[in-house]
């Protein structure tokens, strides 16, 4: 799809031009969304490339499927900032942008006029979003990975069986956190600006996103002065909350309060557990844990995991098998979600935008682009494009 097409989309976000000078993850997350809303985003990458293209196995038509995951309905190209003529590009094109995205290293724009405080004096209507790994105070100096800000976090310590050392999450959780994060403080810029017809520059990092990501678990420590531990799978303040072991493998109950408890004892045949004062409320079930999940798994010994949670379910109980990755895709498209979309005239499937909008469209239609792909066409674009935001340069 060309950039004209593209600035004349029907999506919530039609007309809104982004200069995504991020890499990585968290950063082209936030602007895949944006992208899927109907923005123009200009990928703008060195002339290497964004790090993820070479984040591989596993690959699909020789392009790693960790960068196609995030970088869909953008268009490429390759700018080298030391560079008089590309820097000027560069420059072109936050003129024209409505948005400026960057994950540089603290100072690291200062040299080319980038930073945000030459940015807000040469283009007082960009809202420009910074991301950091650690802020820009007393952690500017470290790396933003988000495997260090699992670390540094808490959010390691608390994950894994007890007696194990801490566990990483499965995937950057807090990346992915730290684009939302992003996305959200974007749109909530680009309203303001509305009103008063001036930019503004937001900042978010993975360390504050991680802390405000491990909501309960930070709480307890700021608010209660509770030092949260492993536990498994387990919950700290739920009861029966977690994975339970059927005749063939386990299947999670999540009970939220004490009606689903007792609905929970009666599908088990189990009635006089909701009586019993130990189980009868959730503190009390917390309590006597390990006692109870004696007891439940002593019924649910009776069947397999697949059908408890067909009976389970059919009594409004919480629970689910616990799948592969594979096998969630398929549940949901089972359900109706329409996980997989298929991108591009390449037909590249990515998984699908988690928001859906009653009257306005979010779209597929560019595949994530091969590096500096879109070079010629963004170069005439910004030649004879004239924005129309009040305040914008032209």
């Amino acid at each position: 799809m060309s950039i004209e097409t593209r600035a004349t989309s029907q999506g919530v976000l039609d007309g809104v031009v982004v200069a995504d000078f991020s890499r990585v993850l968290a950063g082209p997350y936030a602007t895949m969304l944006l992208a899927d809303m109907g923005a123009t985003v200009i990928k703008v990458e060195s002339p290497g490339g964004d790090d993820t293209r070479a984040w591989q196995p596993p690959v699909r038509d020789e392009m790693a499927t960790y960068f196609l995951s995030v970088n869909r309905n953008k268009h490429a190209i390759a700018l080298d900032l030391k560079d008089d003529d590309d820097l000027a590009t560069a420059h072109n094109l936050l003129a024209k942008a409505d948005v400026f995205i960057e994950n540089w290293k603290p100072g690291g724009l200062t040299k080319f006029g980038m930073d945000p405080d030459a940015v807000a004096e040469r283009y007082p209507h960009l809202v420009h979003a910074s991301i950091t790994g650690f802020g820009t105070t007393g952690g500017a100096h470290l790396p933003g990975y988000d495997l260090l800000a699992q670390a540094a976090s808490g959010l390691m310590d608390i994950t894994g069986e007890p007696e194990s050392p801490g566990q990483k999450a499965g995937v950057a959780i807090f990346d992915v956190v730290t684009g939302l994060h992003a996305t959200v403080g974007i749109l909530g810029a680009l309203q303001e600006r509305e009103h008063s017809g001036k930019g503004q520059h937001i900042a978010v990092n993975l360390m504050s996103s991680a802390l405000s990501g491990l909501v309960n678990q930070t709480s307890a420590y700021a608010a209660g002065g509770v030092v949260p531990t492993r536990m498994g799978n387990d919950h700290p303040s739920l009861a029966p909350y977690g994975p339970f072991a059927a005749s063939d493998q386990p299947l999670i109950i999540a009970v939220g309060n004490d009606g689903q408890f007792v609905r929970l004892a009666t599908a088990l045949g189990a009635e006089h557990l909701a009586k019993d004062e130990r189980y009868a409320t959730n503190p009390a079930r917390n309590q006597h844990r390990e006692q109870l999940r004696a007891e439940l798994e002593h019924y649910l010994q009776h069947n397999t995991a697949s059908r408890w949670v067909e009976e389970l379910r059919e009594a409004g109980i919480p629970c689910s098998e616990v799948f592969t990755i594979a096998q969630g895709v398929e549940f949901a498209s089972e359900i109706g979600l329409d996980p997989v979309q298929s991108t591009g005239d390449e037909q590249i499937p990515t998984i699908k935008h988690p928001v859906e909008y009653s009257r306005s469209q979010v779209t597929y239609d560019k595949a994530p682009p091969k590096l500096n792909e879109d070079a010629q066409e963004i170069l005439d674009w910004l030649n004879t494009y004239t924005a129309s935001h009040p305040g914008r340069a032209s």
